[in-house]
């Protein structure tokens, strides 16, 4: 008689590439969805080169651009599937946005699948039905990983699809979240990067109050994450209580991401953020002064609808002003289904183009003035990876594939991705620190 158990070892896996495009948000979705196949039956790959059997395309369809990436990306693999025939699978934003049409524009697509369709879609790859879970096949470097806490969106930009795509913001209970966390801390995972659309935004509809310093104690408790770093904060109703755990915490980055947008009245109304210029500057001065040292990652729009030029002067002059750590700026894309995609005023793509190289040309003389006032001081940080003729690696104050890099010769250092180092800032460019 035949050995099942053997013919089961032996069975050849089928071979599934998970191709994530977009915000961190995606990549989490990608790890439980590859997580969540039996692992017997596949061999899971992200991002990969490798042949495969299976390509699953996790799109982002949040601006403009992202949907040409989405689409473009899209197109690569069918033409890779006319000479190497394997199912594509598509899913994610632009899938829940657009999924009929892309079933009409693309028919070699094998299948595409919403944001509630998680369940179809693994039944589609693996023939049975599949619940997903909350582990991880993590496509990150092992030693950092995101969390996301929440999701969805309550906020009413004018200028912002994720409502209408992602739906109504939802909290994950506490215990779900350390539960995860927990599953990370055992994976040897060291720095955790916390995400949501909104992060402020924590607790309110499961707590009936903001929750998220709270929720940071727990995950500071849990003594395997040297580093827990703050991504997508809202400046309106920013929680302080999370500045007091910030500056208690020594696990806790002096690291936040909080996109402002802009800094004009007019435009912060039109936009529907909820503060305005001087709320701005308030929040922002309450930060640096309760968490001293704290790096602030902003980032802004240019060329919203009727921006005049005197607005867009006001902007440069308030990010010069106030000296922001980490900057990026994107040009307004209007968007299906958004109150701004109604405004008139359009504003021409060589302006916006314009606009955004005048900013980032700002951006850099204080990116390098701050990197400037770090040489000869002695810095923790986290190697990433081995990359030419350095080890690379980051500070506290620098996330994961957006933010400035340390480099580290070398013939001067016998150094392991995912360890902790001690280095002291020999030389500052523009983006990069080098180290010894």
């Amino acid at each position: 008689m035949p050995d099942n158990k053997t013919d089961k070892k032996n069975e050849k896996k089928s071979r599934v590439n998970f191709v994530t495009l977009g915000c961190p948000k995606n990549m989490v979705d990608s790890e439980k969805i590859s997580a969540s196949l039996p692992q017997h039956k596949f061999e899971i790959f992200h991002n990969s080169d490798k042949k495969s059997d299976i390509v699953v395309i996790n799109t982002c369809g949040f601006i403009h651009d992202a949907k040409e990436e989405s689409v473009d990306t899209i197109l690569h693999y069918i033409d890779l599937k006319q000479k190497n025939n394997f199912k594509i699978f598509v899913t994610g934003c632009l899938a829940q946005r657009y999924k009929n049409d892309l079933l009409r524009e693309i028919p070699l697509i094998d299948g595409v699948f919403g944001l509630n369709e998680t369940r179809l879609l693994l039944k589609e790859i693996s023939k049975k039905n599949c619940e997903l879970t909350d582990h991880r096949f993590l496509s990150t470097p092992p030693h950092y990983a995101y969390l996301k806490i929440s999701e969805g969106c309550d906020r009413k930009c004018s200028f912002c699809a994720i409502p209408s795509i992602r739906g109504a913001n939802i909290s994950y209970p506490m215990e779900r979240i350390l539960e995860e966390a927990e599953m990370l801390a055992e994976k040897n995972v060291k720095e955790l990067i916390i995400i949501a659309q909104d992060i402020t935004y924590y607790g309110l509809d499961i707590y009936k109050k903001r929750s998220l310093a709270k929720l940071l104690e727990k995950l500071s408790d849990i003594n395997q994450f040297e580093w827990i770093r703050l991504h997508y904060a809202f400046p309106a109703g920013f929680p302080e209580d999370v500045l007091d755990v910030m500056q208690s915490r020594n696990n806790i980055c002096k690291y936040i991401d909080i996109p402002l947008q802009h800094a004009n009245d007019e435009i912060l109304l039109s936009m529907r953020r909820g503060i305005d210029k001087k709320g701005t500057i308030g929040l922002l001065k309450k930060i640096r002064n309760k968490v001293p040292g704290v790096a602030l990652r902003t980032a802004f729009i240019v060329g919203y609808p009727a921006e005049t030029r005197a607005q867009f002067t006001e902007l440069n002059d308030f990010i010069r002003e106030q000296q922001f750590e980490r900057l990026g700026v994107f040009a307004y894309s209007p968007e299906d289904g958004t109150e701004a995609a109604q405004f008139e005023g359009s504003i021409s793509s060589k302006v916006k183009k314009q606009r955004m190289e005048d900013l980032m040309s700002l951006q850099q003389e204080i990116s390098l003035a701050h990197n400037k006032k770090l040489v000869g001081k002695t810095l923790k940080v986290i190697i990433d990876r081995r990359e030419g003729d350095f080890f690379v690696g980051r500070t506290e104050y620098d996330s994961p594939e957006i933010d400035n890099e340390v480099l580290i010769p070398l013939a001067k250092a016998q150094m392991k991705a995912g360890s902790f180092y001690t280095v002291k800032i020999t030389r500052a460019d523009v983006y990069d620190l080098y180290a010894e």
